[in-house]
This record gives structure tokens, sequence and C-alpha cells, in this order.
């Protein structure tokens, strides 16, 4: 490959990963969002909450730990708009609210097994 040629196909690479480069806003809202779920009880709650909607006690249950600091952690997820919750009588309820955030948490999982 000549040297013209090589930095045509370097100016064509550029011109694409400009173009697909988010907005700063968009690269803060996804760092915020990896932040929230790099935090290991952060994770095992929402493989917890990928089966379903759950009460803080089922969760709790889940995930080993207390009540307080499952809660806070759910707080964390909420502010992060990873989880919602709802009130059903006595009890709040907490669900996933996006979906693609536990596909990346598979997709991960499952690269664990890459030996590439």
């Amino acid at each position: 490959m000549t040297v013209c040629n090589e930095e045509q196909l370097h100016e064509a690479r550029l011109k694409e990963a400009l173009g697909k480069m988010p907005s700063d806003g968009q690269i803060e809202e996804m760092g915020a969002r990896f932040k929230a779920i790099s935090e290991p009880s952060r994770l095992k709650i929402l493989f917890a909450l990928s089966g379903g909607e759950l009460c803080v006690d089922h969760i709790v249950e889940a995930v080993g730990g207390n009540q307080s600091a499952v809660s806070h952690q759910l707080r964390a997820l909420k502010a992060a708009r990873i989880v919602k919750c709802r009130r059903s009588g006595k009890k709040i309820l907490y669900s996933v609210s996006d979906w693609h955030v536990i596909t990346i948490m598979e997709l991960a999982k499952e690269h664990l097994n890459c030996n590439e």
C-alpha cells in the first residue's frame, strides 16, 4: 500500500469515527451509567431484577447484605434511571427501567468465558 492510499484510508477512518462519535453530553451520560453499574452489589441487584420486579426484602435475600445497603444501592440505580419503583400496598417494588443495561451485563458475563 502506498503512503497516499494509506493516508486516504486513515482520513476515511477518521471521518467515520467522527460521524459515530456521540456528543459530549451523551458520553457523560454513558459514563455515568457505566459508573452506576460498576459497583458489584449494584450488578447483583440488577441480575436479581432481570427476572422481574421484586420488593426490597426479596432483593436483599437474592443478593445478600442488609436492607440499608441494598436500599442505598437502589437509590443510586434509580438516580441513574436504570431501575424504577412503584408502590403496591405497603411494599415498594423495584424493576429494571433500562433493559439495555441488562443486555450489556449479559454480554459482559458471556465475555468472561471468552479466551480471545
